[in-house]
């Protein structure tokens, strides 16, 4: 258990040295950025749909 404990003590000294990012991001790089987090969210909702469609009929 302690290996699991050291792992996510690493993983959460990463995560809060990273919390700030470094650089200023542009209203319209948060905008791009958001387009294209939506647009993959969209794409592995339609890969999910098409497998159940696949996995249903058989």
């Amino acid at each position: 258990m302690s290996a699991f404990r050291n792992l996510f003590a690493k993983i959460r000294a990463i995560n809060a040295r990273y919390h700030e990012p470094r650089i200023e991001m542009s209203g319209a790089v948060r905008l791009s950025l958001l387009v294209l987090r939506v647009y993959l969210l969209a794409l592995v909702a339609l890969m999910i749909y098409k497998f159940v469609l696949i996995v249903t009929q058989g």
